[in-house]
């Protein structure tokens, strides 16, 4: 049996260790697009875009090997490879967003580019428009073709992955995203491949998004 050591020593400020908790990973099961994991004796599977409560990403997948992210870093794997983990813990951040014309608008940035979100929980991955990508640089080389349903129908898209998304200080890292051409949306769409990462809760007009 094949078998990949991986140890993350990680820090939650200068000159203070952060605490840590080892996760024991063996992939067990390919499939095109899913992957079955053993996590800490526990087996899932798990589709790509998909992350354990544990905190493991499953970011591509076929017979021949998964890719995962694993507390940022992410790993090449085949059948059968087994890593151990440090995932560091850390102080969750809040962040509060208020209400305005029945929408929750805030800022953040992707690949460390400043934008506006339009916080949408109906969809499914984040999503934009061609002229975002092309103003945020994203690579489209390695897009796959998808459909992204819309008010007007289904519409022919792209779908890439993002290497980081930020909003406040909540940072989210490997998250999918649709790119739909021409100008809808007309602002980038902060969807659950991004809100499924944090805790979310409204009260009054006041939307807290708090990272796990």
């Amino acid at each position: 049996m094949a078998r990949v050591w991986i140890i993350w020593w990680l820090f939650s400020a200068p000159g203070l260790v952060a605490a840590s908790e080892t996760v024991q990973i063996e992939v067990v099961g390919l499939f095109k697009n899913a992957a079955v994991l053993n996590i800490n004796g526990e087996q899932q599977l798990l589709k790509i875009g998909q992350r354990s409560l544990e905190g493991v990403l499953l970011l591509s997948a076929d017979s021949r090997g998964a890719s995962i992210a694993v507390d940022g870093e992410t790993l090449q794997l085949d059948l059968s490879s087994y890593i151990s983990a440090e995932f560091t813990d850390h102080v969750p951040t809040t962040v509060a967003i208020r209400r305005a014309n029945n929408q929750y608008h805030t800022t953040g940035s992707i690949n460390g580019v400043p934008v506006s979100f339009l916080i949408d929980t109906g969809a499914t991955i984040l999503a934009m428009n061609s002229r975002h990508a092309v103003a945020l640089g994203l690579d489209m080389s390695r897009a796959k073709p998808m459909q992204a349903t819309t008010a007007s129908g289904a519409v022919d898209s792209r779908q890439v992955m993002i290497k980081r998304v930020d909003v406040g200080d909540i940072q989210v890292n490997n998250v999918l995203a649709a790119v739909l051409p021409g100008d809808y949306p007309a602002e980038i769409l902060l969807g659950m491949s991004f809100l499924r990462n944090v805790k979310m809760s409204e009260n009054a007009g006041l939307m807290l998004l708090k990272s796990r």
